[in-house]
């Protein structure tokens, strides 16, 4: 199920890169540079979910957060430079799910407003592709009865082409995703090395759920188109 995803943050290049990430795994997103207006924002894109900055531009990420916390039923994730514990533990004890101190990992900061949405019962735990079964709670993937032996990387790409099944991703947007870098410059050979890996783990308990799409990418489905 996609969430409503609000990014509040003043870095363009930061918040262009969580927004990449939240959409690509099915996410709506609106961003805001800062915390103007937050209010009239909130009542009309009725987030789900808000990535809050707290180092912002004219409002103070904390008064922001009891703003947040007393509108309405949502998750906060606070993601923020400011890594001391004092700032930490005011966060939590101000109503924020979760806390991610920068430089972050994209796919990371994605799995734990994912992680908000499901103890917020707004997606699925477990999500089910032909008889493969991935318990994201979890963290397990099963097929056929089978419980799949998946490194950590694996494990991030599954959940990757599982939250994109049946659209076509190319090996950019799969690095991008699974690995959290934003720059051209890599070895998309990487993604053809673990996407391999992946498929021999899975075609171990039935047909191919991971098809290469030529000149285009990879899509996880069922069948074959």
């Amino acid at each position: 199920m996609a969430a409503r995803v609000l990014v509040i943050e003043d870095s363009a290049p930061i918040r262009e890169a969580v927004a990449a990430g939240l959409r690509t795994a099915g996410h709506t997103v609106e961003l805001r540079p800062d915390g103007r207006g937050v209010e009239e924002v909130v009542r009309a894109f009725r987030p789900d979910v808000v990535v809050l900055d707290l180092m912002l531009p004219g409002r103070d990420g904390f008064a922001l957060l009891e703003i947040l916390r007393s509108g309405g039923d949502l998750g906060v994730v606070i993601l923020t430079a400011r890594d001391s514990v004092p700032d930490r533990l005011r966060g939590l004890r101000s109503g924020a799910d979760d806390y991610v101190v920068k430089p972050f990992d994209t796919a990371e900061l994605v799995a734990r407003v994912e992680a908000v949405l499901r103890r917020m019962g707004r997606v699925a735990a477990t999500v089910e592709v032909d008889d493969l079964v991935i318990d994201q709670d979890a963290g397990v993937a099963v097929r056929a009865g089978s419980v799949l032996a998946l490194t950590a990387t694996e494990w991030r790409l599954l959940c990757y082409l599982v939250a994109q099944r049946g659209r076509v991703v190319s090996k950019l947007q799969i690095f991008t995703g699974v690995w959290g870098y934003q720059s051209l410059d890599v070895d998309l050979n990487l993604v053809e090395v673990h996407i391999s890996a992946l498929r021999r783990k899975l075609e171990q308990h039935g047909r191919r759920l991971v098809h290469t799409v030529r000149g285009r990418g990879y899509a996880l489905r069922a069948e074959e188109p």
